[in-house]
């Protein structure tokens, strides 16, 4: 929530007395902090709901991520689970044009849902690279107005645990901010080694966490 995007458009509105701090919302929130910490408790409670009660144990959807989507933000921002309808951008990179957004979102099912869910049946060495390319595809089509990136990991826990790992441990890709950023622009031109790296270690690091210390 820290980092603001960079909105073309009219839905670009704000709380007011926010400072243009926080985006126009359904609670009167005005408070960065206090956002922040609704989001990352609410962010807990779809884990929970996802991973723990409802894990899906089957083929995933579109119609699945905007679910969790609403699920997650439903009660906070009038537009949680819908398509955003404004061009995003953040550190002067642009994400997928709004007006594109429902076919890249077709391909993304077919190409990357349809072909590796249910993760169960993957070989050991397919699952970081599915889960990699569809991280980086997710993020590049950015389909929702707040909360891409916390989703997609979503989705990538998920995959984990289809596959019969632990969730993954995100701890490097947040020491290494730059180097994450690298390796989704990576993708744009289908260079996924970097991402696969990245995966490889937030699995390891998540089923290590599991066994703990030797």
């Amino acid at each position: 929530m820290s980092e603001r995007y960079q909105v073309n458009g009219p839905e670009g509105e704000f709380e007011p007395a926010s400072n243009r701090l926080v985006l126009r919302n359904l609670v009167g929130i005005t408070s960065p902090d206090d956002m922040d910490a609704l989001e990352l408790r609410l962010l807990l409670e779809l884990y929970d709901e996802v991973l723990l009660h409802n894990l899906p144990d089957r083929t995933l959807t579109v119609a699945d991520l905007k679910h969790w989507h609403h699920l997650w933000l439903g009660n906070v921002y009038a537009w949680a689970g819908q398509e955003r309808s404004v061009n995003l951008g953040k550190g002067g990179f642009q994400f997928a044009t709004a007006g594109l957004l429902p076919g890249l979102l077709r391909d993304f099912e077919r190409q990357c849902l349809a072909t590796w869910t249910p993760c169960d049946k993957l070989a050991p060495d397919e699952v970081a690279h599915a889960i990699a390319v569809t991280h980086v595809e997710l993020i590049l089509i950015h389909p929702f107005r707040e909360g891409n990136g916390r989703l997609s990991r979503l989705l990538a826990d998920v995959m984990a645990v289809q596959a019969g790992h632990e969730p993954l441990d995100y701890s490097s890709w947040e020491q290494n901010k730059p180097a994450y950023i690298g390796a989704i622009h990576a993708g744009i031109s289908g260079n996924y080694g970097p991402m696969r790296q990245f995966v490889d270690q937030a699995m390891a690091a998540g089923d290590a966490s599991l066994s703990g210390p030797a």
